[in-house]
């Protein structure tokens, strides 16, 4: 936060500032829940937060010549934190989504020579100015969503230059927007081409020159590493913490995302500020967490782009309604086994909208199930991606939810994108077009 009379990313910051008739997410802990207060107010002077609270209680001081905004009934929350983000890349791997939605497992697309090491010959090929240009649209959304705080990692780059270019970048994008950007050394993330298959000698650079460099220039925070059977060994990525330790930096993992090897285990015994992913995580992993106090970082957005791939092998062995019977089933036992400590009333007026978007949702679920049985992949892309925009017109329709041009132009480019994409495949552009 800045203090008073300064200015943020070249901004006048107003004098004072309230914002009325709120919900606000308090996470008060003698509240229950994210300590909601339901008629709540926020005060701001100088670009700091003043007062958030209960709006009977705003101190009449804070009123005394403040612009006043009323929200409407509208959710305020804390700035949020995203905490793992690959945000500095260059080019895209937009084709591999084909291949995953065909059945390509992770480490198959990997060792066809797409994944991380796609993107490291872009990257590597790019300017600084270059990362900075293509990443700030990408920052841009995320500040839009509510994201004051986001963690940047290397990782695309893979030798020690290309490695202080990506830092040296995600650096800059905290010159450029009012955002707090934190950066992660990611240097064991995968074995890029010219070290043919040698993983040790690759250890060898990441501890003894590119750690080194990158801590010497002050552009890291802290140090990750992937520990996985098609990255890098526990034994290999203990060198990588043991070197980042004697340095003074803290340390993360991508850990147990494709198989257990014990990843979190590895991180909790170097008392790591986090470890990621974590799908194989087993019980001794949680404890070894708990002990250690590393939080455990999941990524929905992952499990959902699995979800698509899992729909599509699904689709080949079994009905739609079966299909869509076990994952809410699922979804039921598990909602339904928390419910007694989560669950609060709806407004009665919330019933019939929201009785709407579950029969809409359960009826898209059960024909894009149908259509994975019938159609190849490349024909549902854009049809999957579509749903983005029937939810812009569920929500404008059902909640009253601002439709804006940039909201429509945002869900069209996602469309878009997969027959752009497509074109660098001849073979799958006639059909993708059909398609749409």
């Amino acid at each position: 936060m800045a203090a008073g009379g300064e200015k943020i990313a070249g901004k006048d910051l107003p004098g004072r500032t309230l914002w009325l008739n709120a919900r606000l997410a308090t996470l008060d802990p003698a509240l229950p829940g994210l300590g909601m207060v339901e008629r709540g107010a926020v005060a701001a002077e100088g670009g700091r937060i003043v007062y958030a609270g209960a709006e009977a209680d705003l101190p009449a001081s804070l009123r005394a010549g403040a612009e006043t905004v009323d929200v409407e009934g509208r959710l305020i929350t804390p700035g949020l934190i995203d905490c793992h983000t690959h945000l500095v890349y260059a080019g895209n791997r937009a084709h591999e989504f084909e291949l995953r939605l065909k059945g390509a497992s992770y480490e198959e697309v990997a060792r066809a020579g797409g994944g991380i090491v796609s993107s490291v010959k872009a990257l590597r090929a790019a300017s600084e100015a270059d990362l900075v240009r293509e990443t700030l649209p990408r920052l841009d959304a995320l500040i839009a969503e509510g994201v004051t705080t986001v963690e940047v990692k290397s990782g695309y780059g893979l030798d020690r230059d290309s490695e202080i270019k990506a830092l040296k970048a995600a650096r800059k994008l905290a010159e450029a927007r009012p955002v707090a950007v934190r950066t992660t050394f990611l240097g064991a993330h995968a074995l890029p081409p010219e070290m043919n298959g040698d993983k040790a000698a690759y250890i060898d650079k990441v501890v003894d020159d590119m750690l080194p460099a990158v801590a010497g220039a002050g552009l890291v925070d802290a140090v990750d590493g992937f520990c996985e059977g098609i990255a890098f060994s526990p034994e290999e990525i203990a060198r990588v913490f043991d070197a980042a330790k004697a340095l003074g930096l803290p340390v993360k993992l991508h850990a147990d995302q494709l198989s257990n090897l014990h990843g979190a285990a590895l991180a909790a015994s170097y008392g790591a500020l986090s470890a990621d992913h974590l799908e194989y995580l087993d019980e001794a992993g949680v404890q070894a967490l708990r002990d250690a106090g590393t939080v455990a970082v999941l990524l929905s957005t992952v499990f959902y782009a699995y979800n698509l791939i899992l729909s599509g092998q699904q689709a080949l062995v079994a009905k739609p309604g079966e299909i869509m019977l076990f994952q809410n089933l699922c979804i039921t036992i598990i909602l339904g086994v928390a419910a007694p400590w989560l669950a609060v009333a709806l407004p009665s007026g919330l019933w019939l909208p929201l009785a709407g978007v579950t029969a809409l949702s359960l009826a898209g679920q059960f024909l894009m199930s149908w259509s994975y049985a019938r159609a190849e992949a490349q024909y549902l892309i854009p049809t999957e991606y579509s749903a983005f925009i029937w939810a812009i017109g569920l929500g404008w329709l059902f909640f009253d939810e601002a439709v804006t041009w940039t909201t429509l132009a945002g869900a069209g480019l996602i469309v878009a994108s997969c027959l752009i994409a497509s074109r660098s495949n001849p073979k799958l552009a006639e059909p993708i077009e059909a398609a749409v």
